[in-house]
């Protein structure tokens, strides 16, 4: 499930059985049975669902009297079978979630997906409960939670429902269990709809849970055959299967979630035994995860518990949270609607005994088999917590964070999908399935898709996010071979890209679409995304086109393409600034543009060398679109750039405590746990490993490792036939390789040179290449020749392909005095990041500041005198290295009032600090730093072995002409250099 938890594992403690909500704390096993892995359309028969066969004529939608928002329902009947049964496939269809038990045992805990697989419909699980049922009388209990209001992930019907049907094989016979006026149904007395304090925003649909035991207290055991249930009103009868508003059921196409047993906390023994008033019992969890918290205490009737995760408030607004509300004695109550975050809160009043706190785990039911480790724990680091988002936000449907939204937007589907196929096994790509089909099911009349669906309280078309998915289906064939897929959504890609046109310029039309949005941030250059997403979309299109036998459609789909590529380097190529810039474009250089332009395979590769400058020297893509940066950076071969920028990108994230990347660069900007932000995840796998499809379904791969500077690293892929394993390492002139292929699934295999001059390659013992050639053959391998970068070889049989090399390129020291600080990643406490401004650009070689790129400043402060909080910037420079110099060069784009230069610091020490060191050294201090007039000024110190060098500040120079007084003082810099002369 996840490296914290045993899937439905069994709690080691038996607890009393549950007073509030009947269930025995020792009974918490989860059935988790998928459906057939092949997911229907999603549209459907009405009357009919999963297997098919129709509904028996006597089931009925059923329910209460009247449905609210909020509403909890329970259900019970009594079913008798004359033998246990062979089988006993049963549908259930509920309005909004349920949980089901039989004979007292829990079955299925939370059931039930968000409406709906089209704007009209609903899904239906399916599930075998023979094993549940046995001769003689048997009990069934349901509670249903209906949600009763929109948001960005769930269309409301607008009724509280439920459907249930079960075909049970006796040796003695069928007998058909239907839902209906057989059944008795109640509202739930415990839980309230209570509309105080802080409710979740509009994109959620769903709401607190309120429960009030003192109310619920008729309904305790409700679950067990003991319960008397004379006094609950039969269930109201509320149509037919396939009946308004529930209409056609679509079969689930995902597994069922799963669910741990119940979990101490990670600090467990240090809860305390009382309740701590105002004061949260802080309980801390493993990792970042979704939870139900439980609690078990002993109270005086009344006492009102308040259950909350720390990210309650995450994103900035109110997500979801619990109320419970004690009867006396001992009692126990576990919350149903899932939280995510790292620590659960429980306000809970003095007085109030604490007997236990635990919590269950729970999420989408695939396996983490994918994995990356290497020489470098910043990048192992990186790809995990890449991992963990990934997973965080997976459940009904993909989506971007599991807090504020829970919305499957698809800019995020479209990153996820790439990243999941390195991270999980099989199961997670029925999630994928289940997206594609319902983006083109909420297709509006004209044409437009939009996202995020389902949803009741959002339509908006972003055009280059829908753009970006119809590339995606393509995607989707490519890693899975799932032909029926895409190829049954190409009407809707058709009638979507039909919404574009051509310009005079022979390239695409800007579309503004509902919300005009094509990333986070500024510095956008429109006209260049938009032809390098349509391009790429075009790709999708062609092979959709293919697929679904309209070939016709291909000529027209080409022509355009052929139009945007004749035409792309003509109109948006500019020959002085060296990059993609549209005409009329004002703004700093868009790597964005520029990145896509590559991924696209639009531009030239003579402009490679000047685009990989672009991407060193302009630093404005959001986490969504730092995506294709490094994927562009990566297919130039420029891994040690790629590497560069995300130790850039991700520092402050890597160095982090939480587990999970953020929406923005600023932890405090919007969600801290976001599903566009893992792009490292995919950029290492693919493309540092190396291990990329190159037939749809691995029919065929590839492994060209791009190791850049690790030393060594270990991949493994969970490709659709089977596990993919890639070991590297690297000594000198020497490299070993190691790839484990699949059956049926012949690769062609990229050895890394480095450029060495005349390597010699060996295979189980045998020279295959060597003196520039290609030598004897090994029985299922053909060496095929070499470029600057690998000796390639072919192979048609599974197993494990060990390779060495001998001559490989050897890495250069750095020269005399060179500059080791150049492209390394920088930290700071304070850095305004702001476009031309940034700590990044403190190490990009720019000495003078030029638009677009001014350097680094800190934010204002109104004192020169600092020392109370010192300023500091730091550079990693990768590995322990001598230096002996730092070269501090100023601001030089604007002085000060009176011509000097502004922001350089006055008093500061450089410090170092080796890997693996605790504290810092100080290699040197300055007191008194006269003003440099525009020049750089040189820092000797004894020379030392180090990794990170700080300039940490305590008094700051005077202030630009252009701030807002005499007391806005600032520490800027345009380049800060660290070298080791002779």
């Amino acid at each position: 499930m996840t490296p914290h938890s045993d899937r439905c594992a069994e709690p080691t403690h038996p607890y009393s059985r549950r007073r509030v909500l009947g269930i025995a704390a020792a009974a918490t096993a989860v059935a988790a049975v998928p459906f057939a892995s092949a997911a229907p359309a999603f549209a459907a028969t009405p009357g009919t669902a999963g297997s098919g066969r129709p509904f028996d004529p006597r089931t009925r939608w059923m329910g209460t009297a009247s449905s609210a928002a909020n509403q909890w329902t329970a259900y019970r009947r009594s079913l008798d079978l004359p033998g246990a049964p062979v089988s006993a496939p049963a549908r259930i269809a509920a309005d909004t979630k349920y949980w089901l038990w039989i004979n007292d045992q829990m079955v299925v805990f939370e059931g039930g997906l968000k409406r709906g697989p089209n704007p009209n419909d609903t899904y239906c699980d399916e599930i075998d409960l023979a094993p549940y049922l046995r001769q003689g009388t048997n009990t069934l209990a349901v509670l249903v939670w209906y949600f009763g209001k929109n948001g960005f992930s769930h269309q409301d019907s607008g009724r509280a429902g439920l459907l249930f049907e079960c075909v049970a094989d006796t040796p003695d016979g069928r007998v058909v269990v239907p839902s209906g006026t057989d059944w008795k149904a109640s509202v739930h007395p415990g839980y309230r709809a209570s509309s105080g304090g802080g409710q979740p925003n509009y994109r959620l649909p769903e709401s607190n849970v309120h429960y009030d035991a003192r109310q619920g207290a008729p309904f305790d055991d409700w679950t067990g055959p003991g319960f008397d249930d004379a006094s609950w009103p039969a269930a109201t009868d509320l149509g037919p299967a396939g009946a308004a508003p529930w209409n056609a059921l679509v079969a689930r196409p995902i597994p069922f979630f799963r669910h741990s047993g119940l979990l101490d906390y990670t600090n467990q023994a240090d809860l305390p035994a009382t309740g701590t008033g105002g004061t949260p019992i802080v309980a801390t969890l493993p990792s970042n995860l979704q939870v139900t918290p439980y609690l078990k205490v002993d109270a005086p009737a009344g006492a009102v518990i308040g259950i909350q995760t720390d990210h309650y408030r995450d994103g900035g607004e109110a997500n979801v949270r619990s109320t419970y509300v004690t009867t006396g004695g001992v009692q126990e109550f576990e919350s149903l609607g899932w939280m995510s975050g790292t620590d659960v809160r429980y306000t809970i009043p003095e007085g109030v005994r604490v007997l236990a706190l635990k919590y269950r785990e729970s999420g989408y039911d695939t396996d983490f088999t994918g994995s990356f480790s290497s020489s470098d724990a910043f990048f192992d680091v990186l790809w995990g917590k890449a991992a963990r988002t990934m997973y965080l936000n997976m459940r009904d449907t993909y989506f971007d964070c599991p807090t504020r939204e829970r919305a499957q937007w698809w800019g995020d589907v479209v990153n996820q999908l790439k990243e999941g196929f390195y991270t999980f096994d099989h199961r997670s790509h029925a999630l994928g399935r289940k997206a594609i089909r319902e983006l083109a099911a909420w297709q509006k009349p004209d044409g437009a898709l939009y996202s995020p669906v389902p949803a009741g309280n959002w339509k908006s078309e972003l055009p280059t996010q829908m753009l970006a998915s119809v590339w995606s289906f393509q995607t989707f064939h490519l890693y899975t071979g799932d032909e029926q897929t895409v190829a049954s959504v190409y009407p809707q890609v058709k009638a979507y890209l039909k919404l574009w046109s051509m310009d005079a310029d022979g390239l695409v039309r800007h579309r503004s679409g509902d919300w005009d949005w094509e990333d986070w941030g500024s510095q956008i250059d429109a006209r260049v995304l938009d032809n390098a997403w349509f391009h790429l979309a075009l790709d999708s299109a062609i092979t959709l086109a293919r697929l679904s036998g309209n070939d016709s459609d291909i000529p027209t789909w080409r022509a355009l393409q052929v139009s945007i590529e004749r035409n792309f380097d003509r109109v948006l190529w500019d020959a002085g600034a060296k990059a993609y810039r549209s005409p009329g474009y004002r703004g700093d250089t868009d790597d964005r543009g520029n990145a896509l332009a590559v991924v696209a395979g639009l531009a030239d590769p003579v402009n490679h060398d000047a685009i990989t400058t672009v991407l060193l020297n302009h630093i404005n893509a959001s986490p969504y679109l730092e995506f294709y940066v490094l994927e562009a950076l990566y297919l130039m071969r420029r891994p040690d750039v790629a590497e560069s920028r995300m130790r850039r990108r991700y520092a402050q994230q890597v160095a982090d405590p939480g587990y999970t990347l953020w929406e923005v660069w600023d932890k405090r900007g919007g969600t801290d746990n976001h599903a566009w932000n893992g792009g490292p995840l995919y950029a290492l796998s693919a493309y540092a490993a190396g291990v990329r499809p190159t037939e749809p379904g691995y029919r065929s791969f590839e492994v060209l490792p791009q190791p850049g500077g690790f030393g060594s690293f270990r991949a493994v892929v969970p490709s659709v036939r089977g596990r993919i394993a890639v070991e590297f390492t690297r000594a000198e002139d020497r490299v070993e390789l190691s790839v484990l292929a699949p059956p049926g699934a012949p690769a062609r295999i990229g050895v890394p040179v480095f450029g060495g001059a005349d390597p010699s390659v060996t295979v189980r013992g045998r020279t295959v290449f060597s003196g520039g050639e290609a030598r004897g053959g090994v029985p299922g391998l053909r060496c095929t020749g070499r470029d600057e970068d690998y000796v390639y070889v072919e192979i048609d049989q599974p197993g494990r392909w060990e390779f060495g090399c001998v001559g490989a390129g050897v890495d250069q020291a750095p020269g005399d005095g060179d500059n080791l600080a150049l492209y390394r990643p920088v930290t700071s406490n304070d850095s305004l990041e702001i476009g031309e401004w940034s700590a990044f650009r403190l190490t990009n070689g720019s000495t003078t500041g030029t638009p677009g790129d001014l350097g680094y400043t800190s934010n204002f402060h109104t004192s020169a005198d600092v020392s109370a909080a010192p300023l500091w910037v730091e550079i990693d420079l990768g590995a322990d290295k001598d230096l002996s110099e730092v070269v501090l060069h100023p601001r030089t784009d604007t002085t000060t009032a009176d011509g000097l230069t502004c922001g350089f610091p006055v008093d500061f020490t450089i410090q170092v600090r080796a890997s693996g060191a605790s504290s810092a050294t100080v290699a040197r201090t300055v007191t008194g730093e006269p003003n440099p007039a525009g020049a750089g000024r040189s820092y000797t110190f004894d020379r030392v072995r180090a990794r990170y060098v700080r300039l940490q500040v305590t008094r700051l120079g005077p202030p630009a002409r252009d701030e807002g007084g005499a007391n806005y003082h600032r520490l800027q810099l345009t380049e800060f250099e660290v070298r080791n002369p002779s």
